[in-house]
């Protein structure tokens, strides 16, 4: 293989590396608050008899440069900052809300436990 070829090589194959490397470690980035693991996530019609706490808007990056971040990381991290936030406010529940863009959502907070 010459050299042109292995650059050319290398070219292709490195942002797939990068991709797959911060995609793994992406979720890993936002940090459990003690007590987020016990934040129930409910439907609006599961807390009818909640006591409602307050909203919270989280947001993260949805893209790393040029690379589009998995939905599915993203929305671990939002819920994940969502469960922090309930447990900063006192609630033990979190309802997700809109979203107005990918990175991006807003939870109401409610506290449905004695």
């Amino acid at each position: 293989m010459n050299t042109f070829q292995k650059i050319t090589q290398a070219r292709m194959v490195a942002p797939i590396l990068m991709s797959l490397a911060l995609g793994g470690c992406a979720s890993s980035l936002i940090e459990a608050r003690q007590g987020s693991e016990q934040v129930a996530v409910a439907q609006p019609d599961q807390v009818s008899q909640c006591k409602a706490i307050g909203k919270t808007t989280v947001s993260v990056l949805a893209e790393v440069g040029f690379i589009s971040r998995g939905i599915d990381n993203v929305d671990a991290n939002l819920l994940q900052l969502a469960r922090n936030e309930a447990v900063s406010q006192g609630g033990d529940t979190v309802v997700p809300g809109d979203r107005p863009e990918i990175g991006k959502r807003t939870f109401a907070i409610y506290k449905c436990r004695p």
